[in-house]
């Protein structure tokens, strides 16, 4: 799933860039979201807020209440995967915006062909996208490709013998083994119990006395065996204790 946050004060310019979107992503296979603002305004900062996969900024330089400037300041303080694309009529800002080192992939004049310009950023972008490491899950008929950085862990319900596969913002049940998620997702991924895979790079603290893991987000799960307590002997990113 991609996300793309798009923010301009101008309802022509912001029908247009949805319309861009709309034009570059009916000709691929990847399912998408468009969250459309109008200002910078409290709606826009919960959205900033949220944790979502894939998330594609296409940001106004300048709205009535705040810069976007700012804007992407502040996303960068959490969130350094998002990929931005400044859409501004103050071409005169480009030499600000670089000398923040913001890690923006376009900045593009409203004055100067934008729709074209911006329809090659949206593909460039895709490809960026593309080149994380993923997983492809298929829930209920919609794919979603979930980055391996968004996973926490993965268990096996006993019940219906289905995995689920625990992100920061959702948790998905899907007809694959823990045996062939495990192959696919690599060497950051161990089994911590013969029904849960954790993702090592998230693991921030393993008590062995009580057998609880938990994860960077604060999030635990007391699936451990006795294996695993070996595993993260000598670990320097997890904390044991």
């Amino acid at each position: 799933m991609i996300s793309f946050v798009i923010c301009d004060d101008n309802k022509k310019i912001n029908e247009s860039i949805v319309n861009v979107v709309d034009k570059v992503m009916m000709k691929n296979q990847v399912p998408y979201k468009k969250y459309v603002y109008f200002d910078y305004d409290s709606r826009f900062h919960e959205i900033m807020a949220r944790k979502i996969p894939n998330k594609i900024y296409i940001l106004d330089i300048e709205t009535p209440s705040a810069s976007g400037i700012d804007m992407v300041r502040r996303i960068r303080e959490t969130d350094m995967d998002s990929i931005i694309i400044f859409l501004t009529s103050h071409d005169e800002l480009g030499y600000t915006i670089l000398k923040q080192e913001f890690m923006f992939l376009s900045f593009i004049c409203k004055f100067d062909n934008y729709e074209e310009k911006l329809e090659s950023s949206v593909k460039k972008a895709l490809k960026i996208s593309g080149q994380k490491r993923i997983l492809s899950l298929n829930d209920h008929g919609t794919i979603y490709n979930i980055p391996h950085d968004d996973i926490l862990y993965i268990t096996r319900d006993s019940v219906d013998r289905k995995c689920i596969v625990k992100t920061d913002y959702s948790e998905f049940r899907i007809n694959r083994s823990l045996t062939e998620l495990l192959e696919e997702l690599g060497d950051d991924f161990k089994l911590s119990h013969r029904a849960c895979i954790v993702n090592m790079e998230r693991v921030r603290v393993v008590n062995k006395k009580k057998k609880i893991i938990t994860f960077n987000t604060g999030q635990t799960t007391d699936l451990m065996n006795d294996d695993f307590k070996k595993e993260v002997e000598g670990n320097k990113k997890v904390e044991v204790r």
